[in-house]
């Protein structure tokens, strides 16, 4: 495709949008990523790939790395899209405990939220050590097999988590993956009772997940926040430890986003 066929069928302007989300999706898939191979993708020009990155890294939306001339998205994109956050507050509020969180225990800490029926990583602390749970900001994963993602249903309003749910592909990961429906209404049920979801190597293989929910003013479920071992770490005689950590970081941060009765305290 070229130039002139695409525009003979689009608007100048319109054309040059779709140029330039699809550049922008390119990068997104595939990072450090060359314009011949951006070019093949999306079936554009090089000289007109070329140009259209040009504009964008002046503008810092578009990075080149000096020794392979390869291209990649800024920060800058990740800000456009915090600022897309319901809560756009709630990556600051978070930041210091997941910090404080990955000092304490030494393992990868996220924060992620919903997005469609899925849930989305908008903030991460990577692990001190060598080995640790592979993972990156934007990156997707299932609400049936993330602790993330059981704590937001497990505190969801019924009626909007079987709406939920009904775009929710209850994918087989790993052997111990939760699949059928039934079983998984089990499973919410007794992270709910508990106070804290677990991811049992339903994921990752070698993986193990801590999560609890994040509440908004209404007392409604708007993030999780987890802690992930590898299981050659994990200590069955510190998950009271560690769930009491990320409990009291989620009564914090919930309470600045305006929650007054925190619902994983009982009542009094």
């Amino acid at each position: 495709m070229d130039d002139d066929s695409l525009d003979s069928k689009q608007p100048e302007s319109v054309a040059a949008v779709l140029k330039t989300f699809g550049l922008l999706q390119a990068l997104a898939e595939r990072s450090e990523t060359g314009i011949s191979d951006l070019s093949m993708r999306l079936a554009m020009p090089k000289a007109t790939v070329y140009r259209f990155l040009q504009t964008m890294m002046t503008l810092g939306y578009v990075r080149q790395e000096a020794d392979s001339e390869r291209y990649g998205l800024t920060m800058k994109v990740f800000e456009l899209g915090t600022k897309a956050l319901q809560y756009p507050e709630l990556v600051d509020l978070a930041k210091h405990h997941m910090q404080m969180l990955a000092d304490k225990t030494g393992e990868t800490v996220h924060l992620g939220t919903l997005i469609d029926s899925e849930i989305i990583y908008v903030h991460k602390v990577d692990s001190r050590h060598m080995l640790g749970m592979y993972s990156k900001v934007g990156r997707r994963a299932p609400l049936h097999c993330t602790a993330i993602g059981k704590v937001l249903m497990a505190w969801e309003h019924p009626d909007r988590r079987a709406l939920i749910l009904q775009g929710a592909e209850f994918t087989k990961y790993r052997d111990k993956t939760i699949v059928e429906p039934a079983a998984f209404a089990q499973e919410l049920e007794r992270v709910k009772a508990q106070g804290f979801g677990e991811d049992r190597e339903e994921f990752d293989d070698h993986i193990r997940c801590l999560g609890v929910p994040i509440f908004d003013r209404l007392n409604r479920p708007i993030a999780g926040l987890s802690i992930s071992f590898p299981t050659f770490r994990y200590e069955p005689a510190r998950e009271g430890e560690v769930v009491a950590m990320l409990t009291d970081a989620s009564r914090d941060i919930s309470s600045r986003l305006g929650c007054t009765r925190f619902p994983l305290d009982a009542p009094q």
